[in-house]
């Protein structure tokens, strides 16, 4: 409410809300003090298994001006959130326990440690049991626990794309043997358009390598991981167990994935689950190999990269991705300002890839707009990315920001197999 400034340099001090405001004679503005703390509610929090770390927060403010969603006009960061807490406002009933992407920027720089990664899918582990939750998250939900893939796409067409793309694509119950790579395709890899057209081009580019690979086809069913970050642990979990199953079931060295964030499940949470597998990312695999590949093409593009968060600074892995695009002929690769460990997020991370409408009404703009712009900048001619979320989020972004024909958005993978001619 508004507040009569002569008011409070009268009194020196005036309660508004249960808020007391005084004047700070000696800086000569305004200060706001909360005088009487939820202890309680920050206790509660606290002691949900998980959100400990909440409470370690010392309000330094590091992470606020890391953070994508604050930088997307969204106010937000652990220290925004803890002093919502410490004000008595319960994130359980509240927007802010939806909006982080768990892109583990704010961990990066934070001095005690305050794990969003783990705070966020543990108090939205409540939230779903109490079943508050946005439509457009639970209709994701819903639709992977009906048909194994948020897309809501049937389970017979989950290896329509191999079939299309004119390659040899083996399916490991039809070849019945053991293979080098089983391939986890993903869902929107299997399902998504353009997702469809990076696997295309990724089974061409294995095909020209010689690789021995094979896929699940239609026993493929979602990774989850991004399930288990906004809170769906039980269906993270059911989906862990069938997956692990599966690949018990054959023989082969190891795990070849498109998505990161397939990537971050088999290899940190799979194995409490008793599945224990030799992942890796595709760019990571390419990456010693691109020299055996006959290029038949001069792209000659100018590119920059987005490193996605559950590949970068969740996973570790950085140089593969410039490996691969600096091998491409005429490919020129310019960083953005915001690259490797400081990469900006996409949103689609945590379950942001099903609450755009849900964000749309709490940030000033989508995250994937504010890098799309961030791209532009830079000059080049393609934003390449290799996670599946960011094809669709950044084309959209590209169109949304007024880019189009400035800004094209490519799979790795697409061109890789765009050079090979």
């Amino acid at each position: 409410m508004p507040v009569d400034k002569s008011q409070i340099i009268e009194k020196e001090s005036v309660v508004v809300d249960g808020i007391e405001l005084t004047a700070d004679w000696n800086r000569m503005f305004l200060t706001r003090v909360v005088s009487a703390y939820e202890d309680d509610l920050m206790e509660r929090t606290t002691s949900i298994a998980g959100a400990e770390s909440l409470g370690w927060c010392y309000q330094c403010g590091q992470c606020v001006p890391v953070c994508p969603v604050d930088a997307a006009g969204g106010s937000y960061g652990p220290l925004r959130v803890f002093r919502k807490v410490q004000q008595g406002i319960d994130l359980l009933d509240d927007p802010d326990l939806w909006k982080c992407t768990t892109c583990a920027q704010c961990l990066r720089v934070c001095p005690k440690t305050v794990n969003m990664i783990d705070i966020m899918p543990a108090l939205r582990e409540v939230a779903v049991l109490d079943g508050k939750v946005p439509d457009e998250l639970q209709d994701a939900f819903t639709n992977t626990f009906e048909y194994g893939n948020p897309l809501g796409e049937s389970q017979r067409k989950r290896a329509d794309w191999a079939k299309e793309s004119g390659q040899n694509v083996a399916v490991m119950a039809e070849i019945k043997r053991p293979v080098d790579l089983l391939w986890y395709v993903g869902s929107y890899p299997s399902y998504h358009a353009r997702g469809k057209d990076a696997s295309k081009a990724l089974a061409r580019v294995l095909n020209q390598l010689g690789a021995d690979f094979g896929i699940l086809g239609t026993e493929e069913k979602d990774d989850c991981d991004s399930f288990r970050l906004a809170g769906e642990k039980g269906l993270f979990e059911e989906f862990a167990e069938y997956n692990i199953k599966i690949f018990n079931k054959y023989q082969f060295n190891k795990i070849f994935l498109t998505d990161p964030h397939a990537l971050n499940a088999f290899r940190k949470q799979y194995p409490e689950y008793g599945g224990n597998f030799d992942v890796v990312h595709y760019t990571t695999y390419l990456a010693p190999l691109m020299g055996n590949l006959p290029f038949s093409k001069k792209l000659n593009y100018k590119v920059t990269f987005h490193d996605p968060c559950y590949l970068g600074r969740h996973n570790g892995e950085f140089e593969a991705p410039r490996q691969c695009l600096k091998a491409i002929p005429g490919v020129e690769v310019i960083e953005m300002g915001r690259c490797r460990e400081q990469s900006f997020c996409c949103g689609g991370g945590g379950g942001g890839m099903w609450l755009d409408g849900f964000m749309a009404d709490h940030v000033n703009e989508r995250l994937s707009e504010n890098r799309v712009r961030e791209a532009v900048e830079t000059g080049a001619d393609v934003l390449a990315v290799c996670c599946p979320y960011e094809v669709s989020r950044f084309e959209d972004a590209v169109k949304s920001t007024g880019n189009e024909g400035k800004l094209v958005v490519r799979d790795i993978a697409e061109l890789i197999a765009e050079a090979l001619g």
